[in-house]
């Protein structure tokens, strides 16, 4: 796109001039309803001029001329010639609907309702009308793109404004309309936005780029153009579409002005834009510049494979020629460049024969309904126009090392993500952060302009699995899943072992040994694991996730599970308890409670009448149980077996307790289940890996219940991680 000359004059555009536009484009127009949409407007407006003097309805006219240049829909275009009908003229939305149906008639009342909004000058009471104004684009994006083409016209036409008024007009612009077009994907109008608005901001700073720009012409751009067409013809990409354009104005001066750059530091201030027929084409083009020009280090952007959030897809690289102008190169499909252009006004200009495009746009426009559901509980506008300025509209924040290095990252990134963009040995060495020579916690949100220093302990040391949760970025994620990957297999193995056995018991799922191994391989070939270890690996440093693995898991058990025999047992009254169980068809004899399951009151419950000792306790989904019921030999000698609610005795149970280092974690525990007069039976801890420590404690308890509130109180204490029964 050229850089657009803000002092332009045009004459005023006609009816007949819009209807030449609309044959030309070649779309299937109502130009029946357009015609009602102009005689309607021409007749409310009647007699009214603008300030600069020229007939009000030229206005609308060239609002509804860049709509056509955009290729909105014929309801759009009558919606554009009849937008300020409702406001100035006696008009009403209800005429309106009546006379041309509901949805132009939205149209129009958004956009109404778009006008009445004073941004500059924003107080509590409008902010149902900020309100308004997202609601009305989350429920039809055409109400704002209509307002941004008003908001362009009016820019354009900004000399015949009193001077303060052009500065208000140019201020609102830059911080709300500008970003918005930037966000819906709109770059030609966010640009002439940009720059119409920097002219009356800015006239010294915007007339100097301008003379710069005009000093350095288009004739290097046409040759560059010719001799890389060439190249490309040469090398069997006929059909490539080249063109050229120059950084807008308003670009220039941000990097200058704000980032401090001289002219000659900027790099892409020209740009050659090579429009291909498919993705494998963009690739090839991408080499064959390469070898043409020399391409500048760390200045290659590949946002086909990662496309920006406003949609924005291209290849970007930044060469420089034997004339030593450094120029970019941008690189993209046809489809590709009528986003870039068009952005989400593409939807309408080529919806006919596409499928799916509703959910693009609904994706598309989901930031809106975040802002909406974000500031629903807020009764302060200034909130949700502070939100539209600084959160919302920037995608990227540029934070700087001690040394002025910029690292880039996207917005809600933490200094973890920071660490990692410099370097995967900074982040795995990362101990802490100083923001601005201040000590942060090391999940602190990086902000712009900060200066971020990463300090780093012993070469050894490594990232925590809980980063996983903290970082942003994929790039952090990658780098720490890669290094408990490398440098901690073994443990990798007993994390992911451990990880998966606490969810098959949380989901009530024993298996024999007989079982497991079997069981085991055969999810780690549906999990396209090499091997049952490699399996446990990959869950331990994060590559396979258990909550995925789950339906998988579930299915092979309940398949499991279907073959497995019932216990044959006889039903006999119920006799005395032995114990604190009653044992079905036997009066008080010997009872033991198994070892290999410790079942509690609470836990259902099976007996085993055992050669000499009396019955052996089991819980009903022991695995030693279930596997010595599959033998015929066996099957009379299970009896079923209760616990008697009437007896009230200590059980023994052992509870394994994850918590972080720390002197008197032991006592603490030990004053928390004398609090409860729990009696212990014995108390063991070690030190584990990343400075974590294991506990053992083995307790008396009455039933489940009493279990239950023992584990609930522990997991209270300070610096604890989880309780389990073993």
């Amino acid at each position: 796109m050229e850089n657009t000359n803000v002092q332009e004059v045009k004459m005023p555009i006609t009816y007949d001039d819009l209807k030449k536009s609309l044959v030309d484009s070649g779309r299937p127009y109502d130009f029946a309803m357009i015609d009602r949409a102009y005689a309607l407007a021409e007749k409310a407006h009647g007699e009214q001029r603008r300030r600069s003097g020229e007939p009000y309805i030229c206005h609308p006219l060239s609002v509804a001329q860049i709509l056509v240049e955009l290729g909105m829909d014929s309801e759009s275009i009558a919606a554009a010639l009849m937008h300020d009908v409702a406001e100035d003229t006696p008009v009403t939305v209800a005429e309106i609907k009546q006379k041309f149906g509901p949805e132009v008639a939205l149209l129009v009342d958004g956009v109404t309702k778009l006008t009445q909004i004073k941004f500059s000058n924003v107080e509590d009471r409008q902010a149902e009308n900020l309100r308004k104004m997202l609601l009305a684009m989350s429920q039809d994006v055409r109400v704002m793109i209509i307002k941004l083409c008003d908001r362009l016209h009016n820019m354009r036409t900004g000399d015949a404004w009193p001077e303060q008024k052009r500065r208000d007009k140019a201020l609102e612009t830059m911080e709300v309309y500008a970003p918005i077009a930037h966000r819906l994907g709109i770059s030609n109008i966010k640009e002439e936005l940009e720059d119409r608005s920097l002219h009356y901001l800015d006239p010294v700073g915007y007339e100097t780029i301008r003379d710069l720009l005009n000093k350095h012409g288009d004739e290097f751009l046409h040759q560059v153009c010719h001799t890389i067409a060439r190249h490309l013809s040469e090398n069997g990409i006929q059909k490539a579409t080249i063109r050229h354009r120059v950084k807008s104005i308003y670009g220039i001066y941000r990097k200058m002005y704000m980032q401090n750059k001289d002219f000659e530091e900027i790099y892409d201030i020209y740009a050659v834009r090579i429009i291909l027929d498919n993705v494998p084409e963009c690739y090839t083009a991408l080499g064959l510049i390469h070898d043409m020009y020399h391409p500048l280090p760390n200045r290659f952007k590949d946002y086909i494979s990662t496309p920006k959030p406003n949609g924005y897809q291209s290849l970007h690289t930044t060469v420089i020629g034997r004339e030593a102008i450094p120029f970019e190169v941008q690189i993209r499909t046809w489809d590709m460049d009528r986003m870039a252009e068009y952005g989400i006004a593409a939807h309408w200009k080529y919806k006919a024969g596409i499928t799916g495009s509703n959910d693009k746009l609904d994706e598309r426009l989901a930031w809106v309904r975040q802002l909406l559901e974000s500031q629903r509980s807020s009764a302060d506008a200034t909130d949700l126009l502070s939100d539209i300025k600084s959160d919302l509209l920037p995608e990227e924040v540029f934070a700087f090392t001690p040394r002025g290095d910029v690292i880039n990252l996207p917005a809600g990134a933490t200094a973890i993500d920071f660490a990692y963009a410099i370097h995967s040995a900074v982040g795995n060495r990362m101990i802490g952060a100083k923001v601005n020579n201040r000590i942060v916690p090391i999940d602190h949100k990086v902000q712009t302009g900060e200066i971020i220093e990463i300090i780093t302990g012993s070469e050894n040391r490594g990232p925590s699995r809980d980063w996983l949760n903290i970082v942003k970025t994929s790039e952090a994620k990658n780098k720490i899943r890669n290094w408990f990957k490398k440098e901690r297999r073994e443990e990798n193995i007993q994390e992911g072992r451990d990880a998966l056995e606490r969810e098959m018991r949380r989901n009530l799922m024993t298996l024999t040994d007989e079982q497991h191994d079997v069981f085991m391989e055969a999810l780690a070939r549906r999990n396209r694991c090499n091997s049952v270890e490699e399996m446990y690996a990959a869950i331990g440093y994060g590559g396979l996730q258990i909550s995925r693995m789950l339906p998988k898991l579930k299915e092979e058990y309940t398949k499991l599970q279907a073959t497995e025999p019932k216990p044959v047992t006889v039903e006999l009254k119920r006799m005395h308890s032995s114990d604190g169980v009653i044992v079905e068809g036997i009066d008080n004899c010997p009872i033991k409670f198994a070892k290999c399951c410790s079942p509690l009151p609470g836990d259902e419950i099976i007996g085993f009448v055992t050669r000499g000792f009396g019955v052996s306790i089991h819980k009903r989904d022991c695995a030693n149980a279930r596997e010595s019921m599959r033998h015929p030999e066996n099957a009379d000698r299970w009896v079923h077996a209760y616990w008697d609610e009437a007896e009230k005795e200590n059980y023994k149970a052992t509870l394994d307790i994850v918590c972080m280092d720390r002197a008197n974690l032991v006592s603490d525990v030990a004053l928390a289940l004398g609090d409860m007069r729990v009696p212990i039976y014995s108390l063991t801890a070690r030190a584990a890996e990343q400075g974590r420590a294991r506990m053992g404690v083995t307790v008396g308890i009455t039933n489940t219940e009493h279990l239950n509130s023992v584990v609930a109180r522990l997991k209270k204490i300070k610096d604890v991680v989880s309780v389990t029964r073993n």
